[in-house]
């Protein structure tokens, strides 16, 4: 197993991770994703409190090479954005999973998960790409 895949964690096909915690997500994106984008220079957050839907763009990360949108795995509520990424913004590509974490959503509707990945099935589509 590629160990920058972690276990206990869902994976979207656009290189998202979520870690949910009761009805939190945490969301983030993968550590295939930030190498993607090289180094990130920039990382513009939604606010605490804004109600997104799933599938909206609601953050935006940008490298030296491109900007890119990262899309809401679940509908629901911003609850925590990780205001240290202004001051750090290669934290996603330092520690995709543990300080680089982007925002925590508290959603209602579980059904939503039912299409992501495991860290095995995420393994498999990355080989496929």
């Amino acid at each position: 197993m590629n160990t920058q895949i972690r276990k206990n964690l869902l994976y979207t096909k656009d290189h998202e991770w979520i870690k949910v915690e009761g009805n939190i997500a945490t969301v983030g994106i993968t550590a295939h994703a930030s190498e993607s984008l090289g180094e990130l220079v920039y990382v513009e957050l939604p606010s605490v409190d804004d109600e997104i839907s799933i599938k909206d763009s609601f953050v935006v990360v940008e490298s030296s090479k491109s900007a890119s949108d990262v899309y809401a795995p679940v509908s629901g509520k911003v609850i925590e954005a990780n205001d240290s990424l202004g001051d750090e913004p290669d934290s996603v590509n330092k520690s995709p999973y543990d300080n680089g974490w982007l925002v925590k959503i508290e959603f209602a509707d579980e059904s939503e998960l039912s299409d992501y990945m495991d860290e095995l099935g995420y393994e498999e589509y990355l080989k496929e790409e």
